[in-house]
């Protein structure tokens, strides 16, 4: 009996050893599947999680820190342009005038003996004699103009002359014209009631105009400056000009910067030039025979020659004006004086165009108009030559890509 209790407690001594052995050594499963593997195998396990926790980590870092980076770049970039907002449009227009007179700057130069300074200088003080002395005068009656018909049109003191009799005869448009105007002429308030919104708007925006006539001027004179110091510059500003041109397209960096220097002297001497001249020409003769608002009609005239339309939808009427209140010496003058202005385009522009890009005239149109419309006079000239610009260059890079197929193509073959 008692060697068979001491054979059982044996047994459940055994039984309990074998058990807890068994705990020992007994495999941990995994779930969904995977490889079990037994407890020696769970530091290489855990050093593959550290590492791959780390790595996380240190992604994580780096894009925060990337971040912040261009965070601040961002915040950098965006303070620097509202700083320089200002200067944007007179700093453009004062690199395009320095393209457009450089052929002018080269032949004062080698008169002047290489003085380069001594060239710049003169060549802006010629450019602000020519162009702000009659800008100045047309700006004077622009102003008045344009206070004196909004007053008179808030005051009901506008006064507008009766039709001529050949206004009536007109195709398509006299006889409602005719109407419109012999009412117009003795109740100008009752024949404006239709249009009465779309005319305050206009005169809004007429005094607008005339109110940024004195900041346009300035920023023409600030541009003039800026033309003048890069002209004495003008070496480090073409090696700045091609760097840049290299950085942004490589290989074709200096052929998009002879197209883009070609571009903007065809299009400030053959488009804006002629447009500028045309306009001071003519608002001088309309000045000199006491149209009245000659400037507005010369801001007016500005615009429809850059948009490539002419003057001669302003010179019939002021020739028809002078008619009716000049004598017969004066008007004829004039008369020879206007057919010489408005035909004047036709002379300059095969000697200023040369053989420049040609270019739609839709473009010209559209930035000529957008660029007024968004930052007043100065934006009539930067406007159309960024665009053209803009336009030539793209049709340069179509060219390039459609040369690159081919000769992808040709090699294939």
């Amino acid at each position: 009996m008692i060697r068979l209790g001491e054979s059982q407690n044996w047994g459940h001594r055994r039984v309990e050893r074998i058990s807890r052995e068994a705990l020992e050594i007994t495999p941990l499963a995994k779930p969904e599947g995977r490889a079990v593997g037994c407890r020696a195998c769970q530091p290489e396990q855990l050093t593959a999680m550290d590492d791959t926790s780390r790595e996380a980590r240190q992604f994580m870092d780096r894009a925060v820190e990337a971040s912040i980076r261009i965070a601040v770049i961002a915040l950098v970039a965006a303070w620097c342009f509202e700083i320089v907002r200002p200067f944007i449009i007179p700093v453009v227009w004062g690199i395009i005038i320095a393209i457009g007179v450089y052929p002018g700057y080269r032949w004062l130069e080698v008169a002047l003996g290489g003085r380069r300074v001594t060239a710049a200088v003169v060549l802006s003080l010629i450019i602000l004699a020519v162009l702000l002395v009659p800008a100045a005068l047309l700006s004077g009656s622009l102003v008045e103009a344009a206070h004196g018909l909004a007053r008179g049109f808030d005051e009901g003191t506008l006064a507008i002359p009766p039709p001529p009799d050949w206004v009536g005869g007109l195709p398509f448009v006299g006889p409602g014209l005719n109407d419109f105007w012999r009412e117009a002429s003795t109740d100008l308030e009752t024949a404006l009631v239709p249009i009465a919104p779309q005319v305050k708007a206009f005169l809004r925006w007429l005094l607008e105009t005339a109110a940024g006539v004195g900041v346009g001027l300035l920023q023409f004179v600030f541009a003039i400056v800026i033309a003048g110091v890069l002209l004495a510059q003008t070496q480090g500003g073409s090696r700045v000009a091609f760097a840049v041109a290299r950085r942004l397209a490589g290989d074709r960096g200096a052929e998009f910067t002879v197209l883009a220097e070609a571009t903007v002297r065809s299009v400030t001497r053959g488009i804006l030039g002629v447009a500028l001249i045309q306009s001071i020409l003519a608002g001088l003769g309309w000045l000199a025979v006491g149209i009245p608002g000659a400037g507005l009609w010369a801001l007016l005239a500005l615009l429809l020659s850059t948009v490539q339309i002419g003057i001669f939808p302003i010179t019939i009427p002021a020739v028809v004006y002078v008619f009716y209140h000049a004598d017969t010496a004066t008007f004829l003058i004039f008369l020879i004086w206007s057919l010489f202005v408005s035909s004047i385009d036709n002379i300059l522009k095969p000697i200023l165009l040369g053989r420049g890009v040609q270019v739609p005239m839709a473009v010209v149109f559209i930035g000529a108009i957008g660029g007024f419309l968004s930052s007043g006079i100065i934006g009539l000239f930067v406007g159309a030559v960024v665009l053209v610009l803009g336009y030539k260059l793209f049709l340069a890079w179509l060219a390039g890509a459609e040369t690159e197929e081919a000769r992808a193509g040709s090699g294939a073959a």
